[in-house]
């Protein structure tokens, strides 16, 4: 998910240097994500500074010293933009040192769960967080979403558009859908997938059982060309023909296919939904309620709706889905239609096994 974050920086900045994008809407972009935002009214005396951590790229670098001049001009108070990426290991060694340098991380909810157990991160004030404007079933105790994601299915249309796959049974079935694959390096959605092509049903995914989903990815390896590590190389594979399927995210699936014009598609069936996730290091330095206000901002639809425009990712409030035009309705992740077709990553799960999981899920991959 981290990767996913980054990736949507790296986006913005593709499109805005090629033109597709104006700079109203890149910064719009980087507003959603997080990269830069507006204070909430009210929230500090002017003159100090909010830290917003979130996973950079080539968007956060080059831009970094404008927006921070845009939000002193509109707020009078500043606001640092850190791109450096809420790893797990920074966001415990800051608090552990007692040296916490951000005040808001867009972190992964798992990362969240597990150093919020261990008496490290804030909970969520839902009494200035509002409950409601959060998807129902994610209102996490120590994240809140900022947006959604999935892991989708992406084919060779015009290979296999007559009978398109539509489950992971038919991602593993190279009787018959023949070609090579291509999965996630980095585990999160394939095990799930795997457990899936293999008969598990998708209210039993949990808690996974990971050495079954390991041998049902051993049965397919010999037919994977890669195991991607980034949104472009994924998109690669398949814009190239090197692979014929591969798990993808959402967002660069449909890049894929306009891309190609069709000739790759993609389908919210079986898609792995996820958020992304605001969370809050004890002792932040602008202060509890600052980032609380922050978040609560974050919140706003029209915060949202742009950034599902600009690169696909599903709004977090509920509210934002009576805002999106009928051409994003089918790109939309979190609309209630889409995520009836999906199912759910489970944060907890992740927290708890995250580490081992995914020690011997490279040791497959590597060998």
């Amino acid at each position: 998910m981290s990767n996913f974050q980054r990736d949507c920086c790296e986006l913005l900045a593709e499109r805005f240097r090629s033109g597709k994008l104006d700079r109203r809407g890149f910064l719009t972009g980087l507003v959603a994500l997080g990269a830069a935002t507006m204070a909430a009214p009210g929230a500090r005396a002017a003159g100090q500074e909010l830290v917003v951590v979130n996973w950079g790229g080539d968007a956060i670098d080059a831009y970094s010293a404008a927006f921070a001049e845009a939000y002193e001009a509109a707020t009078g108070n500043k606001l640092k933009i850190d791109g450096s990426g809420p790893l797990e290991g920074s966001m415990k060694t800051q608090f552990e040192s007692n040296s916490v340098r951000w005040d808001v991380c867009d972190a992964e909810p798992y990362s969240a769960i597990r150093l919020g157990r261990e008496g490290m991160m804030e909970k969520i004030d839902y009494s200035i967080v509002d409950r409601s404007k959060i998807e129902p079933g994610f209102d996490g105790e120590f994240y809140v979403p900022s947006y959604f994601y999935s892991n989708v299915i992406a084919y060779d249309a015009a290979r296999f558009g007559d009978d398109a796959p539509s489950t992971w049974v038919d991602f593993w079935n190279v009787a018959k859908y023949p070609g090579k694959r291509t999965l996630y390096k980095w585990m999160t959605g394939v095990l799930e997938a795997a457990l899936l092509a293999d008969g598990v049903a998708p209210a039993e995914l949990y808690p996974l059982d990971v050495d079954r989903a390991l041998a049902k990815i051993e049965v397919l390896k010999r037919h994977i060309v890669s195991f991607w590590s980034s949104g472009a190389e994924s998109q690669q594979l398949l814009r190239d023909g090197e692979a014929s399927m591969g798990l993808l995210w959402h967002t660069r699936a449909n890049l894929t296919k306009q891309d190609t014009e069709g000739e790759v598609d993609w389908t919210f069936d079986q898609g792995l939904v996820s958020p992304s996730g605001w969370t809050v290091i004890k002792g932040n330095p602008a202060g509890l309620k600052a980032a609380m206000e922050f978040i609560a901002l974050a919140q706003n639809p029209d915060n949202q709706v742009p950034l599902l425009n600009e690169l696909g990712n599903g709004p977090a409030n509920p509210a934002a889905h009576a805002l999106v035009s009928e051409e994003m309705k089918p790109v939309d992740a979190s609309s209630k239609e889409n995520l009836e077709r999906q199912i759910a990553l489970q944060a907890e799960w992740y927290a708890d096994h995250y580490g081992t999981a995914l020690d011997k899920y490279l040791a497959l991959v590597s060998s």
